[in-house]
């Protein structure tokens, strides 16, 4: 069910519909404000150069996180490869011990 949340963006109000939570919807339209705010508050531009500023900043963002995490994924893969060869490898290890101490029970003996 999609929900219906006012955030108020440089003055204006704006009424957004989603499925995401009424909070989750407030919190991004503060964020989009925000950004909004320090556009306008750093440089002489009226308000729809300020929204494509804003654009252009926030695609920024989006971008290096995006790229961050798939950097971040990169690692986890290299971290769980390298997991999956140190547990073959304790398993041959321990296959080996195994074969050790059975031949080594048959020299007791």
């Amino acid at each position: 069910m999609a929900n219906r949340v006012v955030v108020n963006i440089c003055g204006d109000e704006y009424t957004l519909v989603a499925e995401e939570s009424p909070s989750y919807m407030q919190r991004v339209g503060a964020y989009v404000d925000g950004k909004m705010q320090e556009v306008l508050d750093s440089a002489r531009v009226g308000r729809v150069n300020a929204a494509v500023l804003t654009a252009v900043n926030v695609a920024d963002e989006l971008m290096r996180a995006q790229e961050s995490a798939e950097q971040l994924r990169g690692q986890i893969k290299s971290y769980a490869d390298e997991a999956a060869r140190a547990q073959a490898e304790a398993s041959e290890l321990k296959r080996e011990v195994f074969r050790l101490q059975q031949k080594l029970e048959r020299q007791s003996r």
